[in-house]
């Protein structure tokens, strides 16, 4: 269990990479990404970590001004956030 949660984490920090570096995601949204890697890979309680990262990320995944492909793989990261969690 402990292998497949780290290999999903590890998914979602290379997207989480992905739209830190992508210029078409307006910069509060890369900023809230930013914030959500970081908890979500400081130490502690998986899920107090986990939850702080779905917090970070639901605020700006309805942002107008996202693109589409940037809100799918935010909704991405939440769904996979969300199975790590249970």
């Amino acid at each position: 269990m402990a292998d497949e949660q780290t290999g999903v984490l590890e998914q979602i920090n290379m997207q989480m990479d992905a739209l830190i570096t992508d210029t078409s995601v307006p910069k509060n949204v890369r900023s809230a990404v930013n914030e959500a890697k970081a908890k979500l890979n400081d130490a502690g309680e998986i899920t107090v970590r986990v939850s702080s990262a779905i917090y970070a990320l639901d605020s700006v995944s309805n942002d107008i001004n996202l693109p589409a492909q940037a809100r799918t793989t935010i909704w991405n990261i939440l769904s996979m956030l969300e199975a790590v969690k249970q």
